[in-house]
């Protein structure tokens, strides 16, 4: 596989603010903050904006001036060139090896050693997140996080263990898992070797 690409973007200015899509800029923050389990209320007060605007905001009737953006964006401890992401492929359809990005350090993820594959991006357009976990020797997520929606994950490589709701599981190569994702959940590599888990999960309701 060729190395994946970092999550890189030049820093928006006002205009580009203006000019975004404020449905999918919503979409985004809205995904950032139900997947750190922050509500309305804990991101208006940590972004300093009123809790009104900002589900405007998350339904794409209003949009943040630059400031604002970038207070939501320090409060998320998001990437703020990830709220500007367009989709990407073939129609939007096609993915193809060695282009996908490969996010080093997954600010709604946060951890050690672990790096995503991004099989499918992050979009309005789509139902799913679905990415190949990549957990390095000792490696572990952060956590435990939960937010709303449900996890599927099937492990392709490595051992790992998975903790969810306080419960401990041990999985090899060719394991699978589902669970609500409202449940406290994190994992971390328990093996010699680089674990490779496929994940998919469905974000919050749009």
């Amino acid at each position: 596989m060729k190395k994946g690409l970092e999550l890189t973007a030049a820093i928006p200015g006002e205009d580009d603010v203006q000019t975004a899509n404020p449905a999918r800029l919503g979409v985004r923050l809205r995904l950032a903050r139900q997947t750190r389990g922050m509500t309305l209320k804990a991101l208006s007060d940590a972004a300093n904006c009123s809790e009104s605007l900002l589900s405007k905001i998350e339904n794409g009737k209003a949009s943040p001036s630059l400031p604002m953006l970038h207070r939501l964006v320090g409060a998320l401890e998001t990437n703020i060139g990830w709220m500007f992401e367009e989709s990407d492929g073939e129609e939007g359809i096609i993915f193809r090896a060695g282009t996908r990005p490969l996010i080093a350090l997954d600010p709604l993820r946060r951890g050690e050693g672990i790096s995503l594959e991004r099989i499918i991006p992050y979009s309005a357009g789509h139902l799913l997140q679905c990415n190949i976990h990549h957990i390095e020797e000792s490696g572990e997520s952060a956590g435990p996080i939960q937010h709303a929606g449900e996890e599927v994950g099937y492990l392709l490589a490595g051992e790992i263990e998975l903790i969810v709701d306080g419960k401990s599981f041990m999985l090899a190569a060719g394991d699978a898992f589902v669970f609500n994702s409202e449940l406290p959940h994190h994992y971390r590599n328990v093996g010699r070797e680089r674990a490779s888990i496929f994940w998919v999960n469905t974000p919050a309701t749009f």
